[in-house]
């Protein structure tokens, strides 16, 4: 064999090697198990906060609740409360096979948590080392954003202002004062690793508002905690304070109230109509909606005529990730601060004396429908609701309605 064909073949013997190893490593991004962020050191290890101050008979929220009756009634009546029971979160843990990792943050305590995170078996930390907890507590378990998750360290209850009448030790927390508080323990996650291009990270609800805004104030309670005048406890002096509510994409109202609607239907030249919906976030400085990429809204355009017979159109917005082999951000078309998206629809010409109704409608979703089938989660509570919804009679020729409408 020539010196030229020996190192041919030596150089095909390489490349196919190489292309062999190029093709399994992709069919192992393909199949690995899946781990969209990064575990950070402020979420590695469940909150070492394993006794109550002295003064109070456990960690439980129904002992606070004793004299903060109104506030442990709103927390329980929160997604912070079911933070571990909601069956979502318990359909989509057993699904990714019950990550240790998740509980961190729906149940972060140490003592809410049957294990104890000894060490980990690996450099991401996704694989840690267990051994049982002999100071677990269910019942505490079951409380899932309990408040001594916020509100206790070193033994001492922390809160914007302290009377000096508690029968435990208190503390003023400037950083509850601040405006984001604790907040960023799991509401800021991290997506910097060598696999991911995220624009912004997986949950990225703290970036969203900094982006295009270098600088602004994160104030998380401002909206999600807002004011009222109250005793902080039964039979005390009303004074400001706030509410424990975090209402967010669970609750309708709340997200209502954070989009401005306006409707502006038109004819067209030829006797087409025409109908423009614009869309403005104008009361939340994040991306609408944030958190998972599972949620996004829908606006539908739906035309019927008296024959029965349906045109229709569907405009997601939403935000748009490839998983695998790598994870890489594609686009995103969610409602930014201030920015309004307008979607159209048109139809032809209708006949005279003849109707047709036009139905738009904006839901906002919880879940996808083919995410919710994957992972068999059976919900026994809607998993979208509608935010606006507008009907139209359209008549034909000269008879076209023409309307303008806003909506807050």
């Amino acid at each position: 064999m020539s010196l030229h064909r020996c190192c041919y073949e030596k150089k095909k013997i390489i490349y196919l090697s190489a292309a062999l190893l190029f093709l399994a490593f992709l069919t192992w991004r393909l199949v690995r198990p899946m781990n969209i962020f990064v575990v950070t050191d402020n979420f590695a290890r469940p909150m070492a906060v394993t006794r109550p101050p002295a003064g109070l008979q456990s960690m439980r929220a129904a002992d606070c609740g004793k004299c903060h009756r109104a506030i442990y009634q709103e927390w329980a009546a929160s997604m912070h409360a079911h933070a571990w029971t909601d069956p979502y979160y318990q359909t989509d843990m057993r699904f990714e096979d019950s990550q240790q990792i998740c509980l961190n943050c729906h149940i972060p305590l140490q003592n809410q948590q049957p294990d104890l995170v000894t060490g980990f078996r690996d450099k991401e930390r996704f694989k840690p080392i267990l051994r049982k907890n002999p100071d677990f507590d269910p019942v505490l378990q079951q409380e899932g954003i309990t408040c001594v998750v916020c509100h206790l360290r070193d033994g001492v209850i922390n809160s914007p202002r302290v009377s000096g009448l508690a029968p435990h030790k208190s503390r003023v927390n400037k950083a509850m004062i601040q405006g984001v508080g604790v907040c960023g323990k799991c509401h800021v996650v991290s997506g910097r690793r060598w696999d991911t291009f995220f624009k912004i990270p997986p949950c990225g609800t703290v970036a969203e508002i900094t982006t295009g805004n270098p600088g602004k104030a994160i104030k998380c309670i401002a909206c999600h905690m807002p004011r009222t005048i109250r005793p902080l406890v039964e039979g005390g002096e009303p004074k400001p304070v706030r509410r424990h509510l975090w209402r967010g994409g669970h609750y309708p109202v709340q997200v209502r109230q954070a989009v401005k609607f306006k409707l502006k239907i038109t004819k067209q030249t030829g006797g087409t109509g025409e109908a423009k919906l614009t869309l403005t976030n104008i009361g939340t400085d994040h991306f609408l909606p944030t958190g998972t990429p599972d949620r996004y809204l829908s606006v539908a355009f739906k035309l019927r005529g008296v024959d029965g017979q349906l045109k229709s159109k569907i405009f997601k917005l939403r935000r748009t990730i490839m998983w695998r082999p790598f994870i890489i951000d594609l686009w995103d078309t969610r409602l930014i601060r201030n920015q309004p998206r307008s979607y159209t629809f048109t139809w032809p010409e209708i006949t005279q004396g003849r109707q047709q109704t036009l139905k738009i409608t904006v839901r906002y979703h919880l879940l996808a429908e083919a995410r919710r089938k994957r992972i068999n989660y059976r919900n026994k509570t809607p998993i979208s609701y509608i935010i606006y919804q507008h009907t139209e009679v359209l008549e034909g020729k000269q008879k076209l309605k023409i309307g303008l409408e806003e909506q807050r």
